[in-house]
C-alpha cells in the first residue's frame, strides 16, 4: 500500500496499493459453491441488502466472516462493521441462533440445516472524515461506496465473505443493477441482461482481487503487447472522461509492458477512477489500490487535469508494477493470508520498495522522464528515508507493521524500500559489468516460484545470493535485516553520481508541510493565514495575514478551484509580471507587481564521474 502526503490545509491526499493472494483450487460439487445475491436497484437509507447461499454445511456451527484485514494494506479496517441486520435462515424460512463474536464474524447454530445469510451493507465512504494516515477511516480505494442510481464502488470485501474453513470453494455472485449502470471490472460478465451480472470465482481470494465500479458507461479499452486494458472512470460532473485521459495512460502502460518485457503474461488489466466531489459524505482519501489484474484510483474531481493525469501516472505505474511482487513473487504469509488473523511478511522491501523503484526507473528507461529527473526522485527519497527511523531493521520492521513503534515507520517502504531497490540493482550491475540488474533478480525468482509457489520468508536471502552475488547477500543482512544505515553515497559513487547543493525556488504556498493559505469552508474563500511569518512572495507585493485572494491575474480562485491556482504557480518565473486581487477589511483592492520566488538550499544528485558513464548508462537504460 503506497501512501504519500500532499497537505494544504484544505486537502490531505493519500496514495496507496494493496497486495493480493493466490492459490489453486479442484472443481467442487454443486453443494459446494458459495453464492452471493447483491442488490443494486433496492438501496434503503443507503445500505445495499447482500443474500449468501449457503453451501452444505456439515458442522452443527459455523462463523461466517468479514475481512478484518485485506492483504497489502497494512491496516486493520474491520469491514465487519458495515454490516447490519445480520440474519441466517433455514429451508423452511426460520431464523437460526446468531451470535456475532466480534466485530467481523457471526456464530451460526443449528449450522447443518441452514441454507440462506442476508444482510445489509453500508458504504465506507460516507463515514470519511479525511485527515490522513492513522486517522482511522478505511481508505477510499478500498472502501465501498453507494450512490443510488449513480454509483457503487464493490470492493467485493467490503460486501461478501467467507465461512470457516470455506474460502476456497467456488463463489457464484449474481449482480441486479440499474440498467443506466455498467459495472467496468477484470471479470467476465456470464450474463446477457443489461440489469444483472453474473460473476464467477474458484476461490473467495480470487473474488476479492476483482474490483467492480457500476456507474454511467465511460470507459475505453486499448491493447499492449496482447494485454486488454481497460480505463472506467465515474465523474459526477462529467468533466473528466475515459476518453481524456487514455493516450496518457497508453503511453505510460505501454512503455511499462516494455521495460517488464517477459515477467509479465497478465492478459487482462483493469483502471477503475473514482473522482470525489469533495462533499462531507464523499471519498477523502485519495490514490490507489492495486490487485492482480486491477487498479482503483481515487482522487479529487476539482484537480486541474494536467495534475490527474500527473498523479495517476504516478500511481497506476506503481501499482501495475505489483504484477511482479508480490503477485508474482511471495511468501506463505501472502499466498495463504488470513483475512482476520493475519500474519505479515518480512519482506515490504521487495513487495513496496522494488515496486516503487521500478515504478520510476522504467520512467528514465523508456524516455520519459530525464536523467536529472531521476536523479532528483532519488536524492528526495533520501532525504525522507534519513528522516525516519534508519536504524529499524527493515525485515522487523515489516513483520510488525500493523503495531507500534514499527507501524509508524510504514511509510518508508516508499523511501528507503526503493533505495534499497536501487543499491541492490546497481551492485549487480557492478558484478555483472552492467550486462544484469534487479530486474534480471525478480525474472529469476520468477520463474522459481511464481503466482502458485510461495517461499519461506527466512530463506529469500540465500535464494536471492544463490541468483546473484555475495555482495548481494551481504547487503541485504547488513541493511536490511541488520541495523545499519546505509551509505547511499557508496552505492551510487559506483556508477559516477555523486551529491550536489543547489539552490532552488520554493512553493509560494507552502513551505515544507507547513501552508502559508487556508480557506474559509463556508464562503470558500482562499486566506493568507494571520500571524505567520510570510515568505518574500508576499512581502514583496504587501500581502498581509487575514488578506483574502480574490483572484491571480484576473482569473478568480476559491475553493472550487484551488488546485488550479497552485498548479497555474508552478509556471510562474522569476520577475514575472503579476496582479492579485485583494479583499482586506472587507474592501477589494489591486496589488501589482513581480513575482519573487523564495528560494531554498536543496540536496540533489548529479553524475560526476566521466569513468563511470558505461555503467551508468547501463544501469539508466538497459
Amino acid at each position: 500500500m503506497k501512501r504519500i502526503f500532499f497537505t494544504l490545509a484544505f486537502a490531505s491526499v493519500l496514495l496507496s496499493c494493496k497486495t493480493a493472494s493466490t492459490s489453486t483450487n479442484d472443481s467442487k460439487s454443486v453443494t459446494d459453491i458459495v453464492k452471493v445475491a447483491i442488490n443494486l436497484n433496492d438501496v434503503k437509507e443507503d445500505k445495499v441488502l447482500v443474500t449468501i447461499t449457503s453451501p452444505k454445511i456439515r458442522m452443527d456451527e459455523v462463523t461466517y466472516s468479514i475481512p478484518k484485514i485485506v492483504p497489502g494494506t497494512y491496516s486493520v479496517d474491520d469491514y465487519g462493521k458495515y454490516i447490519e441486520d445480520f440474519k441466517a435462515f433455514d429451508s423452511k424460512g426460520n431464523i437460526l441462533p446468531v451470535t456475532k463474536t466480534d466485530d467481523n464474524t457471526w456464530n451460526i447454530k443449528n449450522a447443518k440445516t441452514l441454507v440462506k445469510i442476508t444482510y445489509l451493507v453500508n458504504d465506507t465512504f460516507d463515514t470519511e472524515k479525511g485527515g490522513g494516515f492513522g486517522k482511522n477511516d478505511i481508505f477510499s480505494p478500498a472502501g465501498t461506496n453507494i450512490d443510488a442510481g449513480k454509483n457503487f464502488m464493490l470492493n467485493m470485501h467490503g460486501f461478501v465473505g467467507y465461512f470457516q474453513d470455506k474460502k476456497d470453494l467456488p463463489y457464484t455472485v449474481s449482480i441486479a443493477h440499474p440498467e443506466t449502470l455498467w459495472g467496468a471490472t477484470s471479470m467476465t460478465d456470464q450474463d446477457a441482461s443489461t440489469t444483472n451480472d453474473v460473476f464467477t470465482t474458484p476461490r473467495y481470494a480470487e473474488l476479492v482481487e476483482n474490483p467492480i465500479m457500476y456507474a454511467k458507461p465511460d470507459y475505453t479499452t486499448f491493447t499492449v503487447d496482447g494485454m486488454e486494458i481497460l480505463i472506467g472512470v465515474y465523474s459526477p460532473t462529467g468533466k473528466v472522461t475515459a476518453e481524456s485521459i487514455t493516450p496518457e495512460m497508453k503511453t505510460m502502460m505501454t512503455a511499462q509492458k516494455t521495460f517488464l518485457g517477459k515477467i509479465n503474461a497478465t492478459k487482462k488489466y483493469s483502471v477503475l477512477l473514482y473522482l470525489s466531489s469533495m462533499t462531507p459524505t464523499d471519498a477523502k482519501g485519495f490514490g490507489a489500490l492495486e490487485h492482480p489484474t486491477a487498479t482503483t484510483v481515487v482522487l479529487p474531481e476539482m484537480m486541474p487535469k494536467e495534475e490527474l493525469v500527473k498523479s495517476m501516472k504516478d500511481v497506476v505505474s506503481h501499482e501495475f508494477f505489483h504484477i511482479v511482487t508480490p503477485l508474482t513473487i511471495h511468501s506463505k504469509e501472502i499466498h495463504y493470508f488470513d483475512y482476520n488473523t493475519p500474519k505479515m511478511s518480512e519482506h515490504l522491501w521487495m513487495y513496496e520498495g522494488v515496486t516503487e523503484y521500478f515504478a520510476n526507473l522504467f520512467q528514465i528507461n523508456q524516455g520519459l522522464i530525464t536523467e536529472e529527473d531521476f536523479y532528483t526522485r532519488m536524492a528526495e527519497k533520501i532525504e525522507h528515508a534519513n528522516a525516519m527511523n534508519d536504524t529499524m531493521p527493515f525485515t522487523t520492521m515489516s513483520a510488525n507493521v500493523l503495531t507500534e513503534p514499527y507501524k509508524a515507520q510504514y511509510l518508508n517502504v516508499y523511501e528507503k524500500g526503493a533505495l534499497i531497490g536501487m543499491c541492490l540493482d546497481i551492485i549487480i550491475r557492478e558484478k555483472s559489468n552492467g550486462e544484469r540488474g534487479i530486474l534480471d533478480l525478480m525474472q529469476k525468482l520468477s520463474n522459481e516460484y511464481g503466482a502458485s509457489k510461495p517461499f519461506n520468508d527466512t530463506e529469500l536471502f540465500a535464494k536471492i545470493t544463490s541468483f546473484t552475488y555475495p555482495e548481494v547477500g551481504a547487503f541485504l543482512t547488513t541493511y536490511v535485516s541488520g541495523a545499519t544505515p546505509i551509505p547511499y553515497e557508496t552505492y551510487l559513487a559506483k556508477v559516477g553520481v555523486t551529491k550536489s547543493i543547489e539552490k532552488v525556488p520554493g512553493n509560494v504556498f507552502l513551505k515544507g508541510q507547513s501552508p502559508y493559505i487556508t480557506v474559509n469552508q463556508q464562503t470558500k474563500e482562499i486566506i493568507v493565514i494571520p500571524n505567520m511569518e510570510l515568505n518574500v512572495f508576499y512581502t514583496n507585493l504587501g500581502l498581509k495575514g487575514g488578506d483574502v485572494l480574490v483572484s491571480i491575474n484576473e482569473k478568480p480562485y476559491s475553493l472550487d478551484n484551488i488546485y488550479d491556482m497552485i498548479t497555474e504557480s508552478q509556471n510562474w518565473k522569476e520577475n514575472d509580471s503579476i496582479t492579485v486581487k485583494i479583499k482586506r477589511d472587507a474592501k477589494e483592492q489591486i496589488i501589482k507587481g513581480k513575482v519573487q520566488f523564495p528560494y531554498e538550499e536543496k540536496e540533489g544528485l548529479k553524475s560526476t564521474d566521466a569513468t563511470k558513464v558505461a555503467l551508468k548508462e547501463a544501469w539508466l537504460k538497459s
